[in-house]
């Protein structure tokens, strides 16, 4: 069974920076695109970022594009997004996401979930 479990939310004042963390069981992480959604409150879901297999292309929403970083630990089956200069607007239940497809980037392919972690920015 492949579970996906998130920590690391919290609440921060802006400007502020959270890391959260993402471990991966049942499954070798390198067969896994991986990526970070976020839900903020009473609207839809959303990719923030995506890392492929071994790491070595990265994807970003405009939005986050600067303030995130999105890594990961094959070894360690472990992802990470270190958030920075945080925003009111990036208040949100964060979600780790695995992606078996080849289309490593694509918001719809992602079909694994973490629980979610709540990350709150105070203005």
């Amino acid at each position: 069974q492949v579970r996906l479990v998130e920590s690391g939310g919290g609440l921060v004042e802006a400007g502020g920076s959270l890391t959260l963390s993402c471990v991966v069981s049942g499954r070798a992480l390198s067969g896994l695109a991986m990526g970070w959604f976020r839900q903020p409150p009473g609207k839809g879901r959303e990719l923030v970022a995506a890392i492929s297999w071994l790491g070595e292309r990265t994807h970003y929403d405009e939005s986050v594009k600067g303030r995130f970083t999105i890594s990961r630990d094959n070894d360690n089956n472990t992802v990470w997004l270190q958030m920075k200069s945080l925003e009111f607007e990036d208040t949100a239940v964060y979600y780790c996401a695995g992606n078996v497809r080849s289309q490593w980037n694509d918001a719809q392919m992602f079909g694994l979930w973490g629980q979610g972690t709540q990350v709150t920015v105070s203005s």
